[in-house]
């Protein structure tokens, strides 16, 4: 588990940097590509939120799921009071 989080984590780290990259390009090309521009910088800012946002909900999945495990398995014998 660690090494696949390692590998995203090192292709999230080189998609932000070709998008910052990308960004700093259209700015410095003109007005031509002012569309791309905007949706460079839009997608510098949304892609962490929601890189954020994916692993934020993978944890609550992930703890609500190990709780309802838990509680699902059978109690032996020994475990209940007489």
């Amino acid at each position: 588990m660690k090494k696949a989080q390692r590998i995203l984590a090192a292709i999230g780290i080189i998609l932000l940097i070709g998008l910052y990259l990308s960004t700093l390009v259209f700015a410095l090309l003109g007005k031509d590509f002012f569309p791309m521009f905007i949706a460079s910088l839009f997608s510098s800012f949304a892609l962490p939120v929601l890189i954020w946002a994916y692993g934020f909900i993978y944890k609550l999945i992930k703890k609500n799921h190990s709780l309802d495990i838990e509680g699902s398995q059978p109690k032996s014998k020994g475990d209940s009071p007489s």
